[in-house]
């Protein structure tokens, strides 16, 4: 297990925890100072019929936040024109309609030619040294590790009560 480890972690260039963004308020974030915590990555929309999944990921965050997991949502407008608003309309929706109050970051592209770096680490297994992967919709999750780097990525579909997200967790 220990081999595994250190190979893996030989593999991946740099780890989620190299990256900073701006969040949806204008706040730089380092990621850095998220180590020793396990980090949900999803990427958002306000029109999607996946939406309601605001709600559990709400629920997710109160549950286990002070028990180290940090939710961080990433508003995209990459599927069918379902993220359209600004930066203010999409904190504004996600107040009053969710009471959201884990992290939102500024909207980004995750997928094709303007790709965030974030997300071109999250889905190149050259850059992340885990998986290729492809963000196929809304609501795609990702789970990394205490020390920054990507476990699993979890399908749009499944909801963040999963057991493969609560394991997760709990683990």
């Amino acid at each position: 297990m220990l081999l595994t480890t250190l190979n893996l972690a030989k593999a991946q260039k740099g780890t989620f925890h190299q990256f900073s963004m701006e969040s949806i308020d204008g706040e730089v974030i380092h990621f850095s100072q998220f180590k020793g915590k396990k980090v949900l990555v999803v990427n958002t929309a306000s029109k999607c019929g996946l939406t309601p999944q605001y709600e559990d990921l709400q629920k997710l965050h109160e549950e286990y936040k002070d028990k180290g997991l940090v939710v961080i949502g990433f508003p995209a407008n990459n599927f069918l024109n379902q993220e359209p608003g600004t930066n203010e309309e999409i904190q504004a929706f996600c107040s009053a309609n969710y009471g959201v109050s884990f992290l939102m970051m500024s909207k980004i592209s995750v997928k094709g030619d303007d790709i965030h770096p974030l997300y071109r680490w999250l889905t190149s297994k050259e850059q992340n040294g885990v998986m290729d992967s492809e963000v196929k919709w809304n609501f795609q999750k990702y789970l990394i590790d205490e020390d920054g780097r990507l476990v699993n990525m979890v399908p749009p579909r499944e909801k963040p009560y999963s057991e493969t997200i609560i394991n997760w967790v709990k683990g």
